[in-house]
């Protein structure tokens, strides 16, 4: 199996070692291979994602990703900012099925910005469709008009096809969970959004196992907070689903916590946490690296097939946790502060434990 392995900028290359060594720790055969990415890769080559590493991830089984962007490149024309790098791989990957769980250990129960008893037990999954949407939709851009008024302009769209494959892929993922779908949109006000309702209902007749319930993002932005344990898995659009993962993983206590998968049709992924760079704590051995531990998880169960590997190392994270490891993210009165190095090293002794 191999892997390649994109660190990125700000915090990534740290917390990306961490899995790394975890992954290490396995006992598995992996051969893992490093490429420059985001600014790094523009510092090193002028482009964010240049030819060599895009190759090296198409031949690989899976990418672990850290994060990219910073504000020293704030002033780069669009093309070559460092986000453009995570685009442009999930494009030309076709990974279109993002996946983003957001469930609370119990011992971060008190973390959360919420009552424990409102997200003690929460387990939800959040599948954005991502190569679609405004984010890729023509035209786009920024024009001035005859009377010398600046507008910007971008295009919403989605062809049936996408939508029913990432349909298809959140009725599966339901099969495997609670068996509860719903389906966000904005069919009130967008067209595209009809489309969407219209396509996701019609490949929800081919579930009948499934309960399928629709709702506008703005009625799902505010029942996330609410009552989020009423959801099993959202599947949503590009732009709704970046948002309200978001949100969701603040219902956990730390957006350092949450991993993501992104798939093609066969299983092949790229594996991040989703997390920013963080430039402003970079280098300081302060980032929280369980994210990038179970996004590592993550990548053995979907795309390698080591679910027993996964299963491992997500113990050893529920273990270091119980013992009282926390980053300064989830530090709480009474646990033990750790770096960035040392909650990794504590993963890697819990899985070496019998």
């Amino acid at each position: 199996m191999r892997i390649a392995v994109l660190p990125g900028d700000g915090v990534g290359p740290e917390v990306v070692a961490e899995a790394v060594s975890v992954i290490g720790a396995l006992g598995l055969r992996i051969e893992v291979e490093n490429a420059p990415v985001g600014g790094a890769a523009y510092d090193s080559a002028g482009d964010p994602i240049p030819a060599a590493t895009l190759a090296l991830a198409r031949r690989a089984d899976a990418v672990l990703f850290g994060a990219v962007g910073g504000p020293r490149y704030d002033a780069l024309p669009r093309e070559k900012r460092p986000e453009q790098a995570i685009l442009t791989l999930r494009k030309e990957l076709d990974l279109f099925a993002n996946l983003r769980p957001a469930s609370v250990f119990p011992e971060l129960a008190d973390a959360s910005t919420l009552r424990p008893e409102v997200v003690s037990g929460l387990d939800l999954l959040i599948l954005r469709e991502l190569t679609g949407d405004i984010y890729f939709g023509q035209p786009r851009g920024i024009r001035t008009g005859a009377n010398g008024t600046r507008e910007g302009f971008d295009t919403m769209r989605y062809s049936e096809p996408e939508i029913r494959r990432i349909a298809h892929a959140g009725f599966r993922a339901a099969l495997k969970r609670r068996k509860k779908v719903c389906s966000v949109d904005k069919a009130n006000v967008l067209e595209t959004s009809q489309l969407w309702r219209e396509v996701v209902g019609a490949v929800g007749k081919e579930y009948p196992g499934i309960e399928l319930t629709h709702m506008y993002v703005d009625n799902a932005a505010m029942q996330l907070l609410k009552n989020p344990k009423q959801f099993d898995v959202i599947v949503t659009g590009n732009m709704f689903g970046d948002i309200l993962s978001d949100e969701a993983s603040m219902l956990t206590g730390s957006i350092g916590m949450l991993p993501s998968a992104s798939l093609d049709e066969k299983g092949k992924g790229l594996y991040e946490p989703i997390h920013g760079s963080a430039p402003d704590i970079a280098g300081r051995n302060i980032a929280n690296p369980l994210a990038t531990i179970l996004s590592a998880a993550m990548m053995l169960r979907y795309s390698l097939g080591e679910d027993t590997a996964a299963a491992r190392v997500e113990a050893a994270v529920r273990k270091v946790l119980a013992e009282g490891y926390r980053t300064a993210d989830i530090f709480q009165a009474g646990t033990r502060k750790v770096g960035t190095r040392e909650m990794g090293a504590a993963v890697v002794a819990a899985l070496r434990t019998k």
